[in-house]
């Protein structure tokens, strides 16, 4: 009984040791990713653009065209209501 029991647990074990080992690679290639991002940006800022900005025109590239559309529409009409365009 102790037998199959130790045979269990050390199957378990590796299994979450895998998954863990595997986690641990996935963060050191984001960081990797991150740190590439953060050249990019920095380059972009040397060439004088505003990171800001490039980052915001990311965001809106990842959404859905139509959305930022309307999103854009109605703060237009906001503005005018506001005097600000």
């Amino acid at each position: 009984m102790q037998d199959s029991i130790d045979t269990t647990y050390r199957v378990t074990a590796d299994e979450l040791k895998q998954f863990i080992e595997r986690i641990e690679r996935l963060n050191a290639e984001k960081k990797d990713i991150d740190d590439q991002q953060k050249e990019v940006l920095a380059e972009a800022k040397g060439r004088g653009y505003d990171i800001k900005v490039i980052r915001k025109l990311i965001t809106l590239r990842r959404r859905d065209q139509g959305q930022v559309a309307e999103e854009e529409a109605v703060l237009e009409l906001y503005k005018e209501a506001l005097g600000m365009s």
